[in-house]
């Protein structure tokens, strides 16, 4: 064990970040289930991540204003299109999510194929550098989360179609940036799915999980100098697992 990686100087940010993002990703992460489109989160956050390739590809600065509004304009494209094919093609929205994954990913490794430091930047892509967050990174994370929060619950279950599309693309485009596709995808359905059984408390129960499966996993991966992404997502699934097949049982 290295108890000099517990350092709250780098944990606490990185704690606040997952919050932040759970406190978007569990709510929609029910929708996402109750909609039956799983791989939403896993396209949308791959079509952002192609256009911050794209983005840095053209020369722009990394955390620039340019690079966010490529990436959010390619999130919104993305969802748009997926927008039209559920009005078109709702039978077959899930298979045309899947796809639009794989070419979003295709894509991305193209553009960086022949970048030298490629293989970096896609890990960091997907699995995130949620350590080296710091404070100021989160305080426009806050402001926008907390407008996506107002208009969430404002609307309730009166959100659907394009306004739904939208809400996810806005959202995944800044979470992605800050922690990941993977980390992404894990705060939004694993907590979702756990929970679904329940009749009350089914929000709470989500947050709850997801900030254990955040706050064990920080801890896991500075205690056993770990990749922090990935035992969060581990820690995330196990915690998960445990309260569902609890909740059965006590059902």
């Amino acid at each position: 064990m290295q108890f000099d990686g517990m350092e709250l100087s780098i944990l606490g940010p990185a704690f606040l970040a997952g919050l932040l993002v759970l406190a978007t990703h569990v709510p929609m992460g029910i929708k996402v289930l109750e909609r039956g489109i799983v791989f939403i989160d896993l396209a949308i956050a791959q079509v952002a991540g192609v256009g911050i390739i794209a983005a840095d590809a053209l020369g722009l600065p990394l955390h620039g204003i340019s690079v966010q509004l490529v990436a959010a304009g390619t999130a919104v494209a993305g969802a748009l299109l997926l927008a039209w094919t559920e009005k078109r093609w709702p039978q077959v929205q899930e298979a045309l999510i899947g796809i639009l994954f794989v070419l979003a990913a295709s894509i991305g490794i193209i553009l960086l194929s022949h970048n030298p430091h490629g293989g970096e930047y896609l890990k960091d892509l997907l699995v995130g550098q949620i350590l080296w967050v710091q404070p100021v990174q989160l305080i426009p994370i806050a402001i926008l989360y907390a407008v996506v929060l107002a208009i969430w619950f404002s609307l309730g279950r009166r959100i659907s179609g394009i306004w739904f599309y939208l809400l996810f693309a806005i959202t995944v485009t800044a979470s992605v940036q800050l922690i990941g596709v993977y980390l992404v995808f894990a705060s939004l359905i694993i907590p979702a799915l756990a929970v679904m059984r329940r009749s009350r408390w089914r929000l709470s129960a989500g947050y709850t999980l997801g900030a254990a499966g955040y706050a064990g996993g920080l801890v896991c991966s500075a205690l056993f100098d770990l990749p922090t992404g990935a035992v969060i997502v581990c820690t995330i699934a196990a915690l998960s697992a445990l309260y569902a097949a609890l909740s059965g049982k006590l059902a």
